[in-house]
């Protein structure tokens, strides 16, 4: 069993390799404004991507201002994004969060954990990334698939719940680091270990730092 001692020093050396690898790792979802990055996030959820842009590249210029979406058929949005997947759970939770937003919010996507876990759809990882790329808030770690898989395999948690995973993660990694981990660890699990199982393991760089994720999968 490795101790807390050791999976932090196993974590700095982690943290520091990928700012190596990807020193310039960022979010890749499209926006301009922090409704549409909401928006964007929400249509995310089991999406790539690649393809929630190619959605919100004609949604964006279909619905500009929250009203729009304050305004929206259900059954239209619908068809608006699903090829995103979910998209009846989505587009109510959409429809729902501009509502909340305009009614409680002043139109405006709201700075606080507490008060972004209030809003249709939004669960931590959601929150996370939006209010680190829209305000530069960092309260937690955004866990994703790519982030929940590597922690695992890293040996930097032993648990299959997102929010206990970023509890782990949180008690491992320096505040500062938080916001880049998971744009790293997301680059890496695109990039260099993916999901499918691969030959070349033990050749990756993190395997390196910890050469039993050679043997985990996925």
């Amino acid at each position: 069993m490795i101790s807390v001692e050791e999976r932090k020093k196993l974590a700095r050396r982690i943290v520091v390799k990928l700012r190596t690898l990807f020193p310039d790792a960022k979010i890749v979802l499209q926006y301009k404004n922090n409704w549409e990055l909401l928006v964007a996030v929400i249509l995310s959820a089991q999406c790539t991507d690649k393809k929630v842009n190619e959605v919100t590249l004609k949604l964006f210029k279909k619905y500009k201002t929250l009203e729009d979406y304050v305004k929206a058929s259900s059954m239209e949005f619908e068809k608006d994004i699903k090829s995103t997947g979910f998209y009846r759970a989505k587009t109510k939770n959409i429809l729902a969060a501009a509502k909340m937003l305009k009614k409680r919010f002043n139109g405006k996507v709201p700075r606080t954990m507490q008060e972004m876990l209030q809003l249709p759809g939004v669960a931590r990882k959601t929150a996370n990334v939006v209010l680190g790329n829209a305000y530069g808030i960092v309260e937690g770690i955004a866990v994703d698939t790519h982030v929940m898989r590597l922690a695992q395999k890293l040996g930097l948690s032993d648990n299959k719940d997102p929010v206990k995973i970023e509890r782990d993660l949180m008690n491992l990694v320096p505040q500062k680091d938080w916001f880049f981990l998971t744009y790293g660890l997301i680059e890496y699990g695109r990039h260099v270990c993916i999901k499918r199982k691969h030959k070349d393991c033990e050749t990756h760089p993190l395997t390196r730092i910890y050469p039993k994720a050679a043997t985990l999968w996925p």
